[in-house]
């Protein structure tokens, strides 16, 4: 599995829809996608992360791959959805794969998650489709605290970190299980200029950050670069400029010991799950009365 996947591995959601709270331009065009996964694979980047709920993602990516003779040359992670708690729970798993395949255009899907972190019990079914030859690895996609120990028995996993999360710094570095780092720039607020962090916690942090010296977008990339075990880091990028930046980071070193203990002494210890999980900020807003 360590050859399968890419340093860097490109998350997709904006190709389908409008994500993210640092988000200014929207979906990319048609045309645009195409430009970034041609960049992609020029330089090295061979993995993709998708899900049947990322609006048209799956399809965009399908008739992409298809139309620049790249099909089959990415390695791609899908999701299933939410499974049924009545009916027939396998055929559902089956039939969600092989939807997938079809708007991708592929014959086998790399990696399946189940995304909704407490589907996570069912990880035997998603094993049953490995043994029968559909998926390659079987995981779950990790969310909350509340599911920290999630996923004991999978092949990989899909989980948040980044500087100033660590709830599951503990799934690194285990042997033959692969993580799927999404998250690396906190759904953009480690690079969105600072009176727009509706957070103080995270502004206070960001600004200490800074005072390292290190671009923000450098620091959080090298520094997750150097997590223990395999591990490829999602980065979703919405135009060519930002997969370059994110392609000249990757040539570089991880970040030093030293310059990981510099970063720590900012970071640690972490912060509410609240503040770090996007999942959480519209309850967030609530409570703290921010449109």
């Amino acid at each position: 599995m360590t050859a399968m996947f890419s340093k860097v591995m490109l998350g997709t959601v904006q190709f389908g829809m409008k994500y993210g709270v640092a988000n200014t331009s929207g979906k990319p065009s048609y045309e645009a996608v195409r430009g970034i996964l041609k960049e992609a694979f020029d330089n090295g980047i061979t993995a993709l992360d998708t899900a049947p709920e990322y609006g048209d993602s799956e399809d965009v990516i399908g008739r992409a791959l298809a139309e620049l003779g790249l099909a089959g040359r990415f390695r791609i992670v899908t999701k299933i959805p939410m499974l049924p708690q009545e009916g027939d729970q396998e055929s559902f798993i089956r039939e969600s794969l092989q939807s997938s395949m079809k708007r991708l255009g592929v014959e086998v899907i790399d990696g399946a998650l189940f995304h909704k972190e407490s589907d996570g019990v069912r990880l035997d079914l998603l094993k049953k489709m490995k043994d029968e030859g559909l998926i390659r690895c079987a995981g779950v996609s990790l969310n909350t605290l509340a599911c920290r120990d999630g996923g004991q028995d999978a092949d990989c996993l899909q989980v948040p970190c980044n500087m100033l999360d660590h709830r599951f710094d503990h799934c690194f570095g285990k042997a033959g299980r692969h993580c799927f780092v999404r998250g690396a720039y906190l759904q953009g607020m480690l690079l969105m200029p600072e009176e727009k962090i509706f957070i103080p916690e995270i502004r206070e942090k960001r600004r200490r950050l800074e005072a390292l010296g290190m671009p923000m977008a450098e620091l959080s990339l090298r520094y997750l670069f150097a997590k223990p075990g395999e591990n490829s880091i999602l980065t979703g990028v919405e135009n060519l400029d930002q997969l370059r930046e994110n392609i000249r980071i990757a040539r570089m070193a991880p970040l030093s010991q030293s310059e990981i203990a510099e970063v720590e002494k900012i970071v640690l210890p972490p912060l509410d799950e609240m503040l770090v999980s996007p999942w959480m900020w519209k309850k967030y807003r609530e409570l703290h009365h921010i449109v």
